[in-house]
């Protein structure tokens, strides 16, 4: 056991990732600050916002995969389409999500002014805007790059 925990916390890609997402949610935590003057400890672990943590994680992790295995390696190319997988996901299918809720919300709102309806929130920020995604993959780059 005491191996697998050795060769687990030597693990560069995983501390890359890791410190890649700590880092991008960190800035969200920060902008939110600047900009909506509150200090909002759910940006910490929240999806959605500047930059993308999730596009920041996988592009760091792809980076270091590349930058250790090499650029022609096949876990490399492997991590390089989940990576345009997640960014896909992120600034495509999620942000449509995103989107539905804020109509549904915008919905329930107007049913419950003229009439009781009792429905939870649904929650809004959920993808991102095409620059989140880039910042986050400019982040992870840089972050891999500044580790391996």
């Amino acid at each position: 056991m005491s191996d697998f925990f050795n060769e687990f916390t030597a693990n560069i890609i995983f501390w890359v990732a890791a410190v890649s997402w700590l880092t991008a949610q960190t800035i969200k935590v920060i902008l939110t600050l600047l900009v909506d003057k509150e200090l909002k400890m759910e940006r910490f672990h929240g999806s959605g916002g500047m930059p993308s943590a999730h596009t920041a994680t996988i592009v760091s992790a792809s980076t270091a995969i590349g930058i250790v295995e090499g650029w022609s390696s096949a876990l490399y190319a492997l991590s390089l389409i989940m990576a345009f997988i997640v960014m896909y996901d992120a600034s495509g299918v999620r942000r449509s999500v995103g989107t539905q809720a804020k109509m549904l919300n915008n919905i329930i709102k107007d049913i419950y002014k003229h009439r009781h309806f009792e429905e939870e929130k649904l929650k809004e920020l959920i993808g991102h805007k095409p620059t989140e995604v880039v910042v986050g993959a400019i982040l992870g780059i840089i972050i891999a790059n500044l580790m391996v």
